[in-house]
């Protein structure tokens, strides 16, 4: 936990779940050039907050804690974000429900009078985000956007400029820079090209030539990834009403091919991610017959899975937190799969060869095999004793 001072006051914040391990700040040097800028900076004038507030992105609630005295509304991808918000309010004596929190799912405000955005590492999802949001903006809706220089490409300006209006971009401060757009109500308002829908290739079994859902931001959005791809050829044959945790699900194609090898087995999708587990329901949905059994949580892990209840897990963990490369993810997957599972329940994992999990999982498990593997890729079989 550290503590983020601001002319709003100073609060101390961390990144959720906290993990004694985890070193990283749960704010960097955008959110404090942004909220500096709030409040008026190099002769500026502050910011006024009145109206509606919508922030957006705000990746483990620093901004909307600082705040919350504007009862801003919250809109973002993460649960994870949505569960840092909540705990940091709370740790810093403020009501929860001066934030109001919604998912990139979920309708936006009718009407935004003031708008910050933190910009995404996904381009598409700042795509789709400020399609959502457009109808809701005026011409006197403030729009500041905010990121590190290298998430904030020319690119990344011509969305604002498209979608929203005329976009400037601030000097860069401790390597954060701020974007500022002026509304133009005059451009017209387009609906979002996502959820994009692709075949998938003919060497994935089960799955060959079927059509995967994508919503905005999700991993490898317009195509199947490596790493994917090579989980696919190299699933376990299970029979009987097992049940099946498809972890990190993202698109929901483990899963699916999970269903359809074994359409006795129960599948539960897990993500972290809203626009993830909605891209792998709709996945399923259109590949799996309706009287099948499935379940779609956004949520932290396995945590709402009750202890021994889970036959198989099929885990792609992620090793990035936004712009930082960490373990924290893969580390609190396998502790839950462990937990989760059966006796004799097991545990696939595909992964880069050059993350180690067979270390991390044969000292958790007390076994690891590898199941199979080629240069880059490794998939990794522990079975709970």
């Amino acid at each position: 936990m550290n503590r983020l001072t601001t002319s709003w006051g100073g609060f101390e914040l961390a990144r959720f779940p906290e993990d004694p391990r985890d070193t990283l700040r749960a704010w960097d040097a955008a959110d404090e050039y942004l909220l500096g800028q709030l409040k008026g900076i190099d002769d500026t004038a502050p910011t006024d907050l009145t109206g509606t507030l919508a922030v957006v992105g705000d990746r483990w609630g620093a901004l909307s804690t600082s705040l919350a005295a504007h009862r801003p509304v919250q809109i973002t991808d993460s649960f994870l974000g949505q569960e840092a918000t909540r705990a940091n309010l709370a740790r810093n004596g403020i009501d929860v429900d001066a934030v109001r929190l919604r998912s990139v799912r979920d309708l936006p405000p009718e009407r935004i009078d003031v708008l910050l955005i933190r910009v995404p590492k996904s381009l598409a999802l700042l795509e789709d985000q400020l399609h959502r949001l457009a109808p809701a903006v005026h011409a006197d809706t403030v729009v500041i956007g905010a990121g590190m220089v290298s998430e904030i490409h020319t690119s990344t300006l011509k969305l604002f400029e498209r979608i929203l209006g005329p976009t400037r971009t601030s000097l860069a401060v401790k390597k954060a820079r701020l974007i500022f757009c002026t509304p133009d109500p005059r451009l017209a308002r387009t609906p979002s090209p996502w959820p994009l829908r692709y075949a998938l290739p003919d060497d994935v079994g089960v799955l060959a030539g079927r059509t995967v859902t994508n919503h905005a931001g999700i991993f490898c959005a317009e195509r199947l990834d490596i790493g994917t791809r090579f989980f696919l050829r190299s699933l376990p044959e299970r029979h009987g009403p097992k049940r099946v945790v498809d972890l990190g699900c993202g698109n929901g194609v483990v899963g699916t091919a999970a269903a359809l090898a074994n359409p006795a087995a129960s599948v539960t999708f897990i993500d972290e991610s809203f626009s993830a587990v909605a891209s792998a329901e709709a996945t399923y949905r259109e590949n799996v017959p309706s009287d099948m059994k499935a379940e779609f949580l956004v949520g932290d892990g396995l945590s709402g899975v009750p202890d021994a209840s889970v036959d198989l897990v099929l885990n792609n963990p992620p090793f990035h937190s936004h712009r930082a490369t960490t373990d924290t993810a893969a580390r609190r997957m396998f502790g839950e799969s462990r937990r989760a599972l059966r006796p004799g329940g097991e545990l696939w994992v595909v992964g880069n060869r050059h993350l180690g999990y067979h270390l991390r999982l044969r000292r958790l498990f007390g076994n690891c095999e590898v199941v199979a593997g080629d240069p880059k890729f490794v998939v990794l079989r522990a079975v709970r004793q």
